[in-house]
């Protein structure tokens, strides 16, 4: 097939690529290296199935020839990021989201929507199924991630339902992995990187949140599952093992040898408490499930990071 992957410059998006790459696809990587780099896509430049098109997707995606698939990643995906870009986060998610669903409808192509566990906010369903409409506050300050996400997800069904655009929904929950940005924000390279230089890892509140961490192969798996599928969604694509925040904290010293100390910080303003994935209906509609533990995919990404950075 011929792919188009919106983002594909960026963590999870990179190893999009290299996956269909590897299977035999052809695809055309759209992204405007704002949050993406060139590094993430290295031996795979010259590759003579592989395009890399620098476009910012909000101002629309121009892709010639046939097309398959349309995969939309593109979006500030981390707290910092969307909170210094508030607006690039509600673009990607709103003209973002149109662009790649035009391109869909024009080429006949299937496009699949990365969603995310953010829709469901702070849940009083737990664990969080797909039915669930979920809690958020829509002018808070991370309202421009989650909101622009809930709004993709209508703008798709819209197209879907009005048109007949073949799409198919994903809920991404926390992924980690080799590639991860340094500065992105997000606690599993913060811990990371300060383990691995010796420094306090922050803590905020008591460290009681969870989250559940999905490594970002399994991960890239299931997207392609998704692709593959004629589904329409939303399926949670996530890790359904439970940690708390502290429990990583002190797992990433321990895989690292650290002698790092944990430091409490403030909880930031509507950091949800808990948040794992029902991965029921992709267990039974994609035959998909996460492989890699807790441990072996923090092992593979502390690896990275030591020879990384």
């Amino acid at each position: 097939m011929r792919v188009v992957v919106t983002g594909g410059a960026g963590f999870l998006g990179s190893h999009l690529c290299e996956a269909l790459l590897a299977r035999g696809d052809r695809v055309v990587c759209v992204d405007d290296l704002s949050s993406g780099t060139k590094a993430n896509l290295q031996g795979l430049a010259d590759h003579p199935r592989f395009e890399l098109q620098l476009h910012d997707v909000a101002c629309g995606i121009e892709v010639g020839g046939g097309v398959d698939v349309v995969v939309h990643l593109a979006s500030p995906a981390s707290p910092p990021d969307y909170l210094r870009r508030p607006l690039d986060a509600l673009a990607a998610g709103s003209r973002g989201t149109e662009a790649a669903l035009a391109l869909a409808e024009r080429s006949g192509a299937r496009m699949v929507l990365a969603s995310t566990s953010e829709i469901y906010g702070e849940p009083h369903v737990h664990p969080q199924p797909e039915s669930y409409w979920g809690h958020v506050n829509p002018i808070g300050l991370r309202s421009v991630y989650d909101e622009a996400k809930r709004f993709a997800e209508a703008l798709t069904m819209a197209h879907h339902r009005a048109l007949g655009t073949r799409v198919g929904i994903v809920r991404i929950f926390n992924t980690y992995g080799p590639r991860m940005r340094p500065d992105d924000g997000r606690v599993v390279s913060n811990f990371v990187l300060a383990a691995l230089g010796g420094r306090p890892l922050h803590l905020y509140g008591e460290g009681r949140q969870t989250r559940s961490f999905c490594y970002v192969d399994d991960l890239v798996r299931g997207l392609v599952c998704m692709i593959d599928s004629e589904e329409t969604g939303p399926v949670n694509l996530g890790n359904p093992a439970e940690l708390t925040v502290a429990d990583l904290a002190s797992t990433v010293i321990r895989l690292t040898g650290s002698s790092s100390r944990l430091e409490r910080r403030p909880l930031p303003e509507d950091d949800p408490t808990r948040r794992r994935p029902d991965i029921s209906l992709a267990e039974r509609l994609l035959g998909w499930r996460p492989t890699v533990g807790p441990e072996e995919g923090l092992e593979r990404t502390i690896e990275w990071f030591r020879s990384a950075f």
